[in-house]
């Protein structure tokens, strides 16, 4: 395609302020040839007048003579930017400079199309910008105000515009506070942004070009030297605003004073006496401290007041004005009295505290926290001081009260309870909250414990009611098993639940008065001493009676024996019994342990006890110092002599083992009978002594038992039937048999009948012959012999055999029957 050359400049008109440096660019664009252009810089003070060379870049001679000496010294220069960009510099632009500029550029272009030079106005105007300041103070102190004054003005003869800077320099390092302009906006440094959002720096504009920044709640931080700095500015074609000219002015060196340096904190007992550093007070009194504070910016400054007693904090008033009070919590503060804060004047606050004790005395100081509000509710701690301390000292009377130490139980024999009471009366001087507590001790009586006497501490009830333990009485005492209590406000009470021997001796109580004191700890005022109170019995030795009686006699083998024994006891308090069940054959015979009863209930059975048996043998504590044990179906081996050995057991406290007191054997008693076995008898008996042949016969065998009768399950027989065809006849068969297990047995016959053998009960059987015929007429009788459990053994006994009496069973077999039946059977056989 075609191209066309396009030559431009810097969009105009510019306007420059005199003295100042100017820069107007000029560039080529959509030319042909090579690619670096030349350029040529003429001007004119009117637009169409006689144009005048300025500088070129290819001709060094271009230069009209009136400007050679400018362009040699540099005062006018051309700079190459690109290939096809340059710039037409002036080092100081003067009012004669003012004028049309055109850029040309020499054709390079085979064809000749487009613009080859392009032109803009320059306007100069004089420098008319001034700025002056006024100093602000060498010295502010901490949290004041301070204003920084500039006056920046022009003479307004074309549209320029104005803006104004405030900066602070430490050292080398300069930072911008705030700039106002040229827009009329207002721009914040980064270090100040914040500051000026909260309100911390404010922009005053006045008049005829007056402006006032003020930097309020200064801190060490805004020292340093403030400058103020005014530009005049042009706003060209393209929207650029262009500084043309500026001014700087230093407006002084500004020192904070720290409030720390200036601060001073004053306590004092009274206004009338502000030096006092001591006071002394009665109990009751009231304490009234003054704490004064002045410092340089006092108004400047929130204040932070706190009175402290012996380094502790017992009242604060914030900055807010809100008092919050440590004395009326909880804890070792609690103990102090109610104290109150309140400002009377600028820098003036009174510590109050009603009805003074000892616990109030002290040294108090007034601590002061000193904060600048920062802004957007931040708060910079600006110093913190304490004052010189105050004494205050208030008069003490020690308490008094008298003690009396009395037994209230007082033991007669070892392990009997003993208690002792400590009462405190006639108290007087014991200050609201204050306590009392108890220590007591012992000393052993001579020949008993330690030798020689010492005495040893119990235990100790202390100012806040804690039980205090010795290492000596600390098991018992974890036990239950000895007490300190507290049964009365004024009364105290030590109780041995187990007194031992070790225990007899004097015993002492010595009571604690315990007040706060000014820290808030509990401490001890007085201490007073009871007299001595011995605790003694007669010792004796311990001794056992044990008595055996038969309750339950057994006279024949199988019975039940039972015999209890009763035990008492003197010289011994509680304890606890083991018992052996023993016994002999014979007076002279060797004794043997039946079974064992432990203190703790343990049962277990002695060597001699057939294991078999031990389901028999019962041992049981029936009372508080009584035993019962019971032998259940006695045989003949048990036959002898049976007695107690119970031993009496202590213990020391629970948890431990038992102590071995002393022992006893009861009286013996005797388990003596005759074995006289069980007699039997037998009958026999028939439901009928004729039957017709194919009925059945029935023959019942009838037992019976007198005299030691055994129980059903340990009896059992034998029985066998026998038959014979002839009345009396001697030759008998055995027809059928049963054993003591039951088994039932039917011998060979010469019948064609059936039999069975049926148990009615334990002493009845039966013999049942089912279809009788004639071969089975004749005499019947049974034989039984009795098997028993013997309670003298304990094992299976056979008795002697018995047998019955006869019976005789007849068939009966008619004639004319005898008839009928083949005429029975004949007809039969013809129907069929």
């Amino acid at each position: 395609g075609c191209l066309a050359r396009v030559v431009t400049v810097s969009p105009g008109p510019l306007i420059r302020v005199e003295g100042q440096p100017v820069s107007i660019r000029c560039d080529v664009s959509d030319y042909g040839g090579p690619r670096e252009q030349d350029f040529e810089w003429m001007m004119s003070r009117e637009p169409k007048g006689l144009r005048i060379k300025i500088i070129s870049t290819f001709d060094a001679s271009y230069s009209h003579a009136s400007l050679s000496k400018r362009v040699a010294s540099g005062d006018i220069s051309v700079v190459r930017l690109q290939d096809n960009e340059v710039e037409l510099k002036i080092a100081e632009v003067k009012s004669q400079d003012a004028g049309f500029y055109w850029c040309q550029t020499p054709s390079t272009d085979s064809v000749i199309s487009g613009n080859y030079e392009a032109q803009v106005q320059l306007t100069v105007i004089p420098n008319t910008l001034r700025v002056s300041s006024q100093t602000p103070p060498p010295v502010v102190p901490e949290g004041s105000d301070f204003t920084l004054s500039c006056n920046v003005t022009r003479e307004l003869t074309h549209p320029t515009y104005l803006s104004v800077t405030w900066s602070v320099k430490r050292g080398t390092t300069s930072e911008e506070i705030l700039t106002f302009g040229p827009q009329g906006d207002v721009v914040a440094g980064p270090k100040f942004a914040r500051r000026y959002a909260d309100g911390g720096i404010r922009l005053v504009p006045g008049r005829n070009g007056l402006f006032e920044l003020v930097i309020t709640r200064v801190t060490s931080s805004d020292e340093g030297i403030y400058e103020c700095n005014g530009t005049e500015w042009t706003h060209e074609n393209g929207g650029k605003w262009i500084k043309i000219v500026e001014s700087t002015r230093e407006m002084g060196t500004v020192a904070v004073t720290p409030t720390g340096q200036s601060l001073s904190v004053k306590a004092s007992s009274s206004s009338s006496t502000p030096s006092s550093t001591s006071l002394l007070l009665s109990p009751g009194n009231t304490l009234t401290l003054l704490c004064s504070v002045a410092a340089d910016n006092l108004p400047a400054l929130a204040l932070e007041v706190t009175w402290l007693a012996d380094g502790r904090d017992i009242i604060t008033m914030e900055r807010s004005g809100v008092v919050i009070s440590n004395t009326s919590s909880s804890g070792a503060q609690g103990k102090r009295g109610e104290a109150s804060l309140e400002r009377t004047g600028a820098g003036e606050y009174r510590l109050g505290v009603r009805g003074v004790r000892g616990e109030d005395g002290g040294v108090y100081t007034c601590r002061i926290r000193a904060f600048i509000e920062k802004g957007g509710r931040r708060w910079h701690m600006a110093a913190e001081k304490t004052s010189s301390p105050v004494t205050v000292k208030v008069l003490q009377i020690n308490p008094s009260f008298t003690l009396t130490l009395e037994h209230i139980l007082n033991p007669q024999m070892t392990a009997e309870p003993t208690e002792l009471a400590c009462h405190v009366t006639n108290i007087t001087h014991l200050p609201p909250g204050g306590r009392l507590g108890v220590t007591w001790e012992h000393t052993t009586l001579p020949g008993i414990g330690d030798d020689p006497q010492t005495s040893h501490p119990i235990g100790s009830l202390d100012g806040h009611g804690n039980l205090l333990l010795e290492s000596m009485y600390s098991d018992r005492l974890k036990s239950g098993l000895l007490s300190l209590t507290r049964v009365q406000p004024n009364t105290f009470k030590l109780r041995f639940l187990r007194t031992q021997e070790i225990d007899m001796g004097q015993y002492v109580c010595t009571v604690s008065a315990w007040s706060v004191n000014s820290q808030g700890d509990m401490v001890k005022t007085a201490e007073h001493q009871s007299s001595p109170l011995t605790v003694r019995w007669d010792t004796k030795r311990p001794s056992l009676n044990v008595v055996a009686k038969v309750t339950r006699e057994a006279s024949v083998g199988g019975a039940t024996f039972e015999m209890s024994c009763t035990v008492a006891t003197e010289n011994l308090g509680e304890a606890g019994y083991s018992v052996l069940i023993q016994s002999q054959e014979s007076l002279v015979s060797n004794v043997k342990t039946i079974m064992t009863l432990s203190p703790d209930n343990v049962l277990q059975h002695g060597g001699a006890t057939d294991p078999n048996r031990r389901d028999s043998l019962v041992l049981t504590k029936s009372g508080p110092a009584e035993f019962r044990f019971r032998l259940a179906g006695v045989q003949l081996s048990d036959r002898g002599f049976y007695w107690c050995d119970i031993t009496a057991w202590t213990k020391q406290q629970p948890g431990q083992t038992w102590t071995r007191a002393t022992s006893a054997e009861s009286n013996k008693v005797r388990i003596d009978f005759q074995e006289n076995g069980p007699s039997f008898s037998i009958t026999i008996q028939s439901d009928a002594s004729s039957v017709y042949p194919w009925e059945t016969a029935k023959l019942k065998c009838s037992l019976s038992v007198s005299g030691s009768s055994p129980k059903t399950d340990d009896l059992a027989y034998e029985v066998r039937w026998f038959f014979t065809r002839l009345r009396g006849g001697e030759t008998t068969t055995q027809v059928a048999s049963v054993d003591r297990f039951g088994v039932v047995k039917k011998d060979t016959r010469n019948s064609s009948s059936d039999i069975s053998v049926e148990r009615k009960d334990t002493h009845t059987y039966m013999l049942n012959i089912h279809g009788t015929q004639d071969s089975d007429s004749g005499e019947y009788h049974c034989v039984a012999t009795p098997w028993y459990l013997s309670a003298s053994t304990g094992a299976w006994t056979q008795a002697g055999e018995l047998t019955s009496s006869r019976v005789f069973l007849t068939v009966r077999f008619a004639v004319w029957e005898s008839l009928q039946l083949p005429l029975l059977y004949g007809v039969v056989a013809s129907i069929g």
